[in-house]
């Protein structure tokens, strides 16, 4: 047992382990949105009832937004590397099991270890990170490069389940995770090193189910609200999980050795790069809603096309961070990148506001142009998080961005999807049909009997974009000079190392 040196300039063998860890990110990334273009056919294959083929769908961003926190601490304890092969041989498997899946209730079952395999996937590699990059600079790109396969796995995964659908079974949306995994099995226990603290303390049980009551709640109804509304069932289940959530950080300040040290928020810095971290993912999951429908419904282009072109604002996103990380290492305060970050993001809102209904090119620009500030944003202050934070709760401080960016992607869907829905239902016709009130998909399916339903529909979506586009201008605009206000002054000092808290360093 060793241990690295705080600074250590990482070498050709910690690049190489970085190579083999972007594929299961990639992997775990593309998992939430691989069966949008899957589903047709896996339900006229299975037959799931209504609410089997919601949970085929939802169930591994749920269980993927509860266990984030618990894995996060697992891995502190038992080790990192170790965690992330359980996790791969655990989501190599329900892969399998997932392509052959013969009945919805094996899917769903599937789907849901898939999800746990994915917790430990996401925040080991981040954790990984802290551990293999000890020099600022390097791992300042090393978390620019994770940023930017995370955002880019997202965006590929509906293409994939597209393009694979299209020549072979729906099966094999899930077959392609199998030699990312086996790769990472095979090499990783070679190349990747050990990490964990060395006096953790008493595993706290309690805090397992308490967080997962304080999550899984509040992302189910913001989740919901969207497409059902302000709805009381989930308004409901948004205050439950509140009042868990208060339960489970009083558990965090009160117990002996919690799942999550109060200690990573005493780091200044730490709790403003959570809060941004949040609104900066409210923002891209928010525009989202609106422009994979405005591709399909809007224009009317097929599943696949509109996924095809929405890849096209995924390009610059390579080069954002890298950009943001330069400008950081050449002396610019880090505070002035992120609030520039947020002031692109908001510049990408603003030109979203002003599309129309035949305005593919502008609105493909303003998605570049949000993902862009988002990933400007999001590489910045997640460098911040890790750094501040002691390297043997690497893995605590990784699950609290992650689930931060979960709870973000759910409240900005739900806000400015709620602002859309509104703007839509005011602005279609009195005498349109009921359904056609409800949503634009609605409407279309009775245009035919309705002359000009289409037109007054689309227009009416396209206001409703717009005005929830304005929203988020707006917040992000107040979220850039948060940024400048909260991160002011805070830069990046390596904790002290403790003796008796340095992370372990087994020798591969």
């Amino acid at each position: 047992m060793t241990t690295n040196p705080m600074n250590t300039r990482a070498g050709r063998r910690e690049w190489t382990a970085l190579t083999v860890l972007m594929l299961p990110l990639l992997l775990v990334s593309m998992d939430v949105s691989v069966l949008y273009f899957a589903i047709p056919a896996i339900s006229a294959d299975l037959e799931p009832s209504g609410t089997q083929q919601l949970w085929i769908f939802d169930i591994y961003a749920f269980v993927l937004a509860g266990l984030l926190m618990t894995m996060g601490s697992v891995g502190d304890r038992i080790g990192h590397r170790r965690l992330l092969l359980i996790g791969a041989a655990a989501f190599g498997t329900a892969s399998l099991v997932a392509a052959y899946a013969n009945s919805a209730e094996t899917l769903i079952a599937a789907r849901a270890v898939l999800g746990i395999g994915g917790a430990t996937l996401m925040p080991s590699t981040m954790a990984m990170l802290r551990t293999m990059f000890t020099d600022p600079g390097q791992r300042a790109k090393a978390i620019g490069m994770w940023s930017g396969v995370m955002a880019a796995g997202i965006a590929l995964g509906s293409v994939m389940s597209g393009v694979l659908v299209e020549f072979f079974w729906w099966g094999s949306v899930f077959l392609v995770n199998l030699p990312a995994m086996a790769l990472l099995l095979i090499i990783g226990p070679k190349l990747l090193p050990e990490s964990r603290n060395p006096s953790p303390g008493r595993f706290d049980w309690l805090s397992v189910p308490l967080s997962m009551a304080a999550v899984l709640p509040v992302i189910y109804g913001l989740k919901e609200i969207p497409s059902g509304g302000w709805n009381v069932r989930y308004v409901v289940s948004i205050t439950v999980g509140l009042l868990f959530a208060a339960l489970f950080v009083h558990r965090q300040r009160t117990a002996v050795s919690p799942m999550i040290s109060p200690a990573l928020f005493r780091g200044r810095g730490f709790a403003p790069s959570v809060a941004l971290n949040l609104v900066s993912a409210f923002g891209i999951m928010g525009s989202a809603y609106f422009t994979t429908q405005y591709l399909q419904s809007v224009l009317d282009k097929s599943a696949l096309e509109a996924a095809l072109w929405a890849l096209l604002p995924s390009v610059p996103i390579g080069a954002a961070a890298p950009v943001a990380t330069a400008l950081v290492q050449k002396g610019v305060d880090r505070a002035h990148v992120v609030t520039a970050g947020f002031a692109i993001a908001a510049g990408g809102f603003g030109l979203l506001a002003l599309a129309g209904t035949d305005s593919m090119a502008l609105v493909l620009v303003s998605c570049g142009v949000l993902a862009v500030g988002g990933v400007m944003v999001m590489s910045q202050i997640m460098d911040l998080a890790l750094g501040t934070a002691p390297v043997e709760r690497a893995g605590s401080a990784s699950s609290l961005m992650e689930t931060g960016a979960e709870f973000g992607g759910a409240l900005g869907m739900a806000v400015l999807g709620s602002i859309g829905t509104a703007v839509y239902r005011h602005e279609i016709p009195d005498s349109a049909p009921a359904v056609a009130h409800e949503t634009l998909g609605g409407a279309l399916a009775v245009a035919d009997r309705v002359p000009g339903l289409a037109t007054a529909a689309r227009e009416a979506f396209t206001s409703g974009m717009q005005g929830a586009a304005i929203a988020g201008a707006v917040l992000l605009a107040g979220a850039a000079v948060l940024a400048a206000v909260t991160l002011r002054g805070v830069h990046l000092r390596e904790p002290a190392p403790e003796p008796e808290k340095v992370a372990e360093k087994v020798a591969a």
